[in-house]
């Protein structure tokens, strides 16, 4: 085996000294979305042994009045990009319209949606034991004009 030259030595080290500045770096000051260099928060903490678990879905209500589950498979829309969005969806309910669309392109002979909403479901926990209890909560509303 031959052995590595000063310079493929100097060249791995500095690369390893760097990768490691970067990923110190990530882990003070960066976020989710500087991933690998960044922390993953997204199970590094727990909520306390009585906090209600959360539970987000995305539903409509079609022309005739019926209620339509807008997960990913009738709209092809995951939850987690909406639990990720939630806060502009919040901020501007219209941007729910994209799902209303989304759905109506998988479904060009249902009736159309008239209504999108983004509704958690709280489960109750007490000692970090389901109660069996369930609060609804919608928290955006989008409507048709």
């Amino acid at each position: 085996m031959d052995a590595l030259p000063r310079r493929g030595r100097r060249i791995r080290v500095g690369l390893t000294l760097l990768a490691g500045a970067v990923l110190l770096a990530g882990t003070l000051w960066g976020q989710d979305d500087h991933f690998p260099f960044g922390p993953f928060r997204m199970y590094a903490g727990s909520n306390p042994p009585d906090d209600p678990a959360p539970d987000t879905r995305v539903e409509g209500v079609d022309a005739t009045g019926t209620v339509v589950g807008l997960g990913e498979d009738a709209t092809g829309i995951r939850r987690a990009e909406i639990e990720g969005q939630q806060g502009r969806y919040t901020e501007d309910p219209s941007l729910l319209r994209q799902v209303a669309d989304a759905y109506a392109e998988r479904h060009p002979d249902a009736p159309p949606i008239v209504e999108v909403r983004i509704v958690i479901r709280w489960y109750g926990i007490t000692d970090g034991r389901p109660t069996g209890n369930s609060v609804d909560e919608t928290v955006v509303r989008w409507q048709a004009s």
